[in-house]
């Protein structure tokens, strides 16, 4: 039987041009974190089953990857006949349940607050589409043990700055769009859904850029809620705005179901983003985001860019997420980018790596005798310790094909080194 060349349905194999790519957003992504003071950790990909299965990961936990025991153990599971004990861990399906399992094993060895950067790939079996894949990478920072919304605020401007730097203000115009869970709670309160539904509510809702406003009024009343109170939902989203000033007036407007602190802080967020000079970065408040993930608990973000539906990147507050492992909660707040999207838009815009170091290619002829071989040789580690990049490899005898190639590889310049040199 042949072995299959394809990859597994929804994972990729990664060319040499999109992983320079990627590579290079990488190491912009580290450089930019870490000049906002984020350090570096990692996690395994595997976690522990009742960890994945928590009801924190909204939708998710219906698309995590098990693992299955081993040994002896999966023998007497599976004898058992209880197939909910064959698989005692999975693949993780995203970074902030690690990380805050993380932070709760070792937060006696971390300063507060804890700025942490994480960078791996997370699992889903989802359905896999253009820019979404069974296996791909997310990158992440969290700040632990920040309860102001200094935490936010930094968050929102990290983000902005590596945009920036990867060109997506100038050719995507992104914006971060902001909200809070608990405005949320109070729009639904004072339009008079039950606060028992706030999440199946939430789910229709977050469909709205989908099915429009008529598909959510048709699905919630398909669902048995009453008319009056979805069309006085809509009637006060139609009438917000989306900055500072929409936001306090919002806050008034449900002061009697609402504590106004909430909607003061998303407002001082949007206004002192919005005051920072040396940097590109646009605010909205959208009070009909909704993000799926349980875990949140206070303001919820997202990024988008101007022609690519849907998100290029989220998060938001989680502050009870390490209460579940050590039975105190800790303030902590992420942001993560979509970085596999990130790359797709990148690369179906024929995106280049900013200022590559020279590329140039040495061609050994095969008779070539080892004092010049070592010639060449000599030259070539000369070039590449000031920095450059140099290809060294055997002529071939079509050269004219290899030359091509090696064109189409980026080697601007190429060199043929011959046992008599010509001319």
């Amino acid at each position: 039987m042949s072995l299959t060349k394809k990859p597994v349905r929804g994972m990729k194999d990664i060319l040499p041009a999109e992983m320079e790519l990627r590579q290079y957003v990488l190491s912009e992504i580290r450089r930019t974190y870490r000049e906002f003071g984020f350090t570096e950790i990692e996690t395994p990909v595997v976690e522990h089953i009742e960890n994945l299965q928590s009801k924190q990961g909204g939708d998710n936990e219906k698309l995590i990857f098990r693992v299955m025991k081993r040994g002896e153990e999966f023998t007497k599971a599976y004898e058992s006949g209880e197939t909910d004990s064959l698989c005692d861990s999975g693949l993780r399906y995203d970074l902030t349940l690690p990380l805050s399992r993380f932070y709760a094993q070792n937060q006696a060895q971390l300063p507060s607050p804890f700025k942490a950067l994480q960078i791996g790939p997370v699992f889903r079996a989802d359905r896999p589409q253009k820019g979404r894949f069974r296996e791909f990478v997310q990158c992440d920072i969290d700040i632990f043990g920040d309860g102001s919304n200094v935490a936010e605020i930094e968050l929102i401007l990290a983000i902005s700055t590596l945009l920036n730097r990867i060109g997506f203000g100038q050719k995507y115009h992104f914006r971060i769009v902001i909200n809070d869970r608990e405005i949320l709670r109070g729009m639904q309160a004072y339009a008079g859904f039950p606060a028992e539904k706030f999440e199946e509510v939430c789910i229709s809702l977050d469909k709205a850029d989908k099915i429009g406003n008529d598909g959510v009024k048709e699905e919630l009343l398909s669902l048995g809620y009453e008319e009056a109170a979805i069309d006085k939902y809509q009637s006060l989203l139609s009438a917000i705005g989306q900055d500072a000033a929409a936001i306090r007036a919002l806050g008034e407007q449900l002061s009697g179901v609402m504590d106004p602190k909430i909607t003061e802080n998303l407002a001082e967020i949007v206004e002192a983003v919005s005051r920072v000079e040396s940097v590109d970065v646009r605010v909205d408040f959208d009070p009909t985001l909704v993000r799926g993930m349980g875990y949140y608990t206070g303001p919820i973000f997202e990024i988008r860019a101007e022609g690519f539906p849907g998100s290029v990147g989220g998060g938001g507050r989680y502050d009870k997420m390490v209460g579940r492992f050590t039975g105190q909660d800790t303030p902590a707040v992420g942001f993560s980018i979509g970085f596999e999207r990130i790359i797709t838009i990148m690369t179906d815009a024929g995106e280049k790596v900013p200022g590559s170091a020279k590329k140039t290619a040495f061609l050994l002829e095969k008779s070539l005798g080892a004092d010049q071989k070592a010639e060449a040789l000599n030259e070539a580690m000369t070039l590449r310790a000031k920095g450059e990049t140099v290809l060294v490899e055997q002529m071939i005898k079509n050269k004219k094909h290899q030359k091509e190639q090696l064109t189409a590889q980026g080697y601007g310049e190429i060199r043929e080194f011959y046992q008599n040199p010509i001319g």
